[in-house]
């Protein structure tokens, strides 16, 4: 319990200092990092980090551009990235979505994210 009060302070501390004031795209990126099992803090990184934190990264940008409509320049701006860096994302999670397995666990994501969204 002690952890997750400290998560939950961290990210908090850590969406206060957040470069955009964008509740939605804050949910998507603590729905994400929740479903892959990381901090938040994790996924916007200056650095890349292992493979599960990359790739936690990289849906967390396509769900961005997809889920949410930002542009590959907003998404970049949000992550401290590049466009061209959140476009090879986008395109390398379309290509994921050829499992069965992975698309389901994206299809989850995306009803949660969407049900989540701001209306107004």
């Amino acid at each position: 319990m002690v952890a997750a009060v400290r998560t939950a302070e961290a990210t908090s501390r850590f969406f206060s200092d957040y470069p955009q004031r964008d509740p939605d795209g804050q949910r998507l990126i603590s729905m994400v990092a929740a479903a892959r099992g990381l901090a938040v803090p994790a996924l916007l990184s200056p650095t890349r980090g292992k493979a599960p934190v990359a790739l936690a990264r990289q849906i967390a940008m396509y769900l961005m551009h997809v889920v949410l409509s930002r542009s590959l320049k907003q998404t970049g701006t949000l992550f401290g990235r590049d466009r061209t860096t959140v476009a090879h994302a986008c395109a390398l999670i379309e290509d994921l979505r050829e499992d069965p397995r992975f698309d389901a666990a994206l299809d989850t994501l995306e009803t949660l994210i969407t049900e989540g969204v701001s209306h107004g």
